[in-house]
């Protein structure tokens, strides 16, 4: 079955960085579009970043310029760095995947930037 597996999560200053990374499985994952959501608490999860089985990416604006999101075909894994944090990118950071018209989350990994 599908599996998504966050980690890289953690505490760190603001100006910092982090390089979060999701490990994907039980499908054929370079076809696929993954997405770097979070979720912020008393917040709606909203989308951070996009990446095509192709490489195409796509950001939302509070984090251009900051956050890369990058993959690897050959190992199923999907990353998130994470440059010149702040405070405001706190949030419980989920990747996902739309599998057959359904979409899979993986647990999260919390992310907190202390100022």
């Amino acid at each position: 079955q599908v599996q998504l597996v966050e980690s890289g999560g953690g505490l760190v200053q603001a100006g910092g960085s982090l390089r979060l990374s999701c490990a994907a499985s039980g499908f054929i994952f370079s076809t696929l579009d993954i997405g770097w959501y979070r979720q912020a608490p008393g917040k709606q999860r909203e989308l951070v970043a996009t990446i095509s089985g192709g490489g195409n990416r796509n950001y939302a604006d509070p984090v251009k310029g900051r956050f890369t999101i990058s993959r690897d075909n050959a190992k199923n894994l999907v990353y998130l760095q994470m440059n010149s944090l702040k405070p405001e990118d706190t949030a419980v950071y989920y990747c996902n995947v739309y599998f057959r018209s359904r979409p899979y989350w993986g647990q999260g990994t919390q992310v907190t930037v202390s100022s």
